[in-house]
């Protein structure tokens, strides 16, 4: 999500007083700075950054913010908090923008239009460091060994399209251990999405044309493909060969049916990104569409925050060069409003993307259409944000009367715990605000003290906590930005919300209110109790809004509890017995497991028995038998 943390304040614009000395320092700064491409930053008195800006001439650029010509509050209020300036040369205005990006993307200043929905998206990719090569889903960092094919909007597309391109192309997309471990065709051979290549059904010549074959198809050439299976399926027809062009006829079908999929005709469009942008009752929305391969990839939708003061030229330059730092830019990106130094943009995405890029805003013909469609995504998904947010922001208000909070919290925080008689103990705490869950903000705690008893819940809680909020003043005395929440809400009765406090009176924290809710008696939903610090007891109404509210945050941190609870748990059970044995690595534990069909039975084995594994020698067979045998 894109936001202005500068606007959220309620503060009335900054007197003339702390203006002028604000300039003041400015202009001081100005006579050492030099006319030449650089990155600026505004410091305040706490040497925390307030903006972040790049300049042809980082002297004029700099000096404009000390000049008396009517400015926005935005910046009226950056120049009031400036207590320094410090500068970075580059040789380039190029350099400039693409440092400008990275230390915004890092540092997050207060008075910069901020990308913080940074989530990566996922790719198709077809994996070529494998003898038979796997198509399957990838998100993280791109290598060598494999071929990208995106980026998608979200996983649901991938599945989807992976999904009905193996009907047209059926590749495998297990992984290596479970194809060297087959013995049989899988489900996914009986219904026709696998040509089996693990027990032979399909020779490595006829395979590797297959993945051809998708490989063009993701690059665009759908039309050549289809053509050539049409001309082997009659041939095929003419020889007599009825079941293989039945194959060829279910294979073109399924591509028939890929294509049928764009509900948009970008045929002139093979790869591109349009980003739209709306804005209505003080907010705006950014959607951008994925186009490659002249195939529609979906779409995301982000919102900036507060930014009726920020000109759409504006979020949509700030957005470009945050976004595109994380993720490769396509050949050709149309915008629905044209922005300054468009020359300079396309220059600094060329150096990221490694080929020419194009930035453009479409005024007619098939291009301009896109950009009306994305328009009028971003009109709808404005509207829905802001109904939702005017029913989110009552609810918040409800809540701060029932914790008898001064202002609706901005931040919510839900802490509970999962375990299974003290095994495999996690604390989770989940995260609500104005806009919802803040799923990106969701923190796991594994649960280190191995002093506590067996199901200690309230030792669980008070080790959670003294970890999440001993890390926020740490981070305060560092002078970092650090995330505090205005309510911290905690799964359970009084016992809990007492250890809590005494969390929170031992590490000095204040100005956090702080409650716990429980289920009632018999743990009925509907007859929930909130305690409160001062010993009050409120029971709410079954059919409250603000009941049915907490409930949902309760159950989400529960949820997210219970997820990393079982993840934490399914790990032990795959860690083998093996793991951890001196001596023994990957090559080894292999050999072990295939000699004795399991790590259990490698762990209860004779020392003659382990010398006589390949790989294994004496005095490795001696120390894994006394790893498993110390005690006899």
């Amino acid at each position: 999500m894109i936001e202005n943390p500068a606007e959220d304040s309620p503060e009335k614009p900054p007197g003339r007083l702390k203006r002028r000395r604000g300039r003041q320092i400015i202009r001081e700064a100005v006579t050492s700075l030099p006319g030449t491409p650089g990155v600026y930053r505004m410091l305040d008195e706490k040497d925390n950054v307030l903006y972040v800006g790049k300049a042809k001439n980082l002297r004029k650029r700099v000096a404009s913010y000390a000049s008396g010509r009517t400015q926005p509050i935005r910046t009226r209020r950056m120049v009031a908090a400036t207590a320094s300036v410090v500068i970075v040369r580059t040789h380039t205005e190029v350099e400039a923008l693409l440092l400008e990006s990275n230390l915004i993307k890092k540092l997050k200043p207060r008075y910069n239009v901020l990308l913080r929905d940074d989530k990566s998206f996922p790719y198709i990719v077809i994996r070529n460091d494998h003898p038979w090569a796997q198509i399957g889903k990838y998100r993280g960092k791109r290598t060598k060994q494999a071929e990208f094919f995106g980026p998608f909007a979200t996983a649901g597309a991938v599945n989807r399209t992976i999904a009905a391109l193996q009907r047209a192309f059926p590749l495998r997309s297990c992984s290596d251990s479970i194809f060297e471990s087959r013995t049989r065709p899988c489900l996914q051979y009986q219904i026709k999405r696998c040509a089996a290549p693990c027990v032979g059904r399909i020779p490595m010549d006829a395979y590797n044309e297959i993945v051809g074959e998708a490989r063009d198809f993701l690059r665009g050439n759908s039309h050549r493909i289809q053509t050539s299976l049409s001309e082997r399926m009659e041939l095929a027809a003419t020889e007599r060969d009825y079941e293989m062009a039945a194959v060829y006829r279910d294979r073109i079908r399924a591509l028939t049916q890929i294509q049928a999929r764009q509900d948009i005709n970008v045929g002139s469009v093979p790869e591109a990104d349009v980003l739209a942008l709306h804005q209505e009752g003080g907010q705006a929305c950014i959607q951008v569409f994925f186009f490659r391969a002249g195939q529609n990839y979906g779409n995301r939708a982000y919102f900036p925050s507060h930014t009726q003061n920020v000109e759409p030229e504006e979020v949509l330059a700030s957005f470009l060069g945050q976004f595109y730092a994380r993720n490769p830019p396509p050949k050709k990106i149309l915008l629905s409003h044209a922005i300054a130094g468009t020359e300079l943009v396309e220059e600094a995405l060329a150096v990221r993307a490694g080929h020419k890029v194009r930035v453009r805003r479409p005024v007619r013909g098939a291009k301009a259409d896109l950009v009306r469609h994305a328009l009028v995504n971003a009109r709808d998904a404005l509207r829905r944000r802001l109904a939702e947010s005017a029913s989110q922001r009552k609810l918040l208000e409800a809540v701060a009367q029932v914790f008898r909070m001064e202002a609706p919290p901005e931040r919510i925080e839900v802490y509970d715990n999962s375990h299974i008689s003290g095994q495999h103990a996690v604390g989770a705490m989940i995260v609500a605000g104005p806009d919802g869950f803040a799923k990106n903000a969701y923190r796991k705690f594994n649960i280190r003290n191995e002093s506590l008893s067996p199901g200690d819940d309230y030792g669980m809680m008070r080790e959670v906590l003294t970890r999440r909020f001993a890390r926020l003043l740490k981070n305060d005395e560092r002078r970092e930005t650090a995330a505090w929440p205005d309510l911290v809400l905690i799964d359970g009765g009084a016992g809990q919300l007492s250890a809590s406090m005494e969390v929170f009176a031992d590490l000095g924290v204040d100005g956090v209110t702080l409650a716990a809710i429980a289920k009632g008696r018999d743990r009925n939903a509907g007859r929930e109790r909130v305690f409160l610090t001062d010993g009050a007891e409120i029971a709410l109404e079954m059919r409250d809004p603000t009941l049915y509210f907490l409930q949902r945050l309760r159950d989400e941190a529960h949820r997210f509890a219970i997820g990393s609870h079982r993840a934490r748990r399914s790990q032990a059970i795959r860690r083998s017995a093996l793991e951890g044995v001196p001596g023994v690595g990957a090559k080894r534990k292999r050999a072990l497991l295939h000699h004795f069909g399991s790590a259990a039975a490698a762990s209860e084995a004779g020392l003659a028995d382990l010398e006589r594994v390949d790989g294994i020698s004496k005095m490795v067979a001696k120390a894994i038998y006394e790893h498993f045998h110390a005690a006899d």
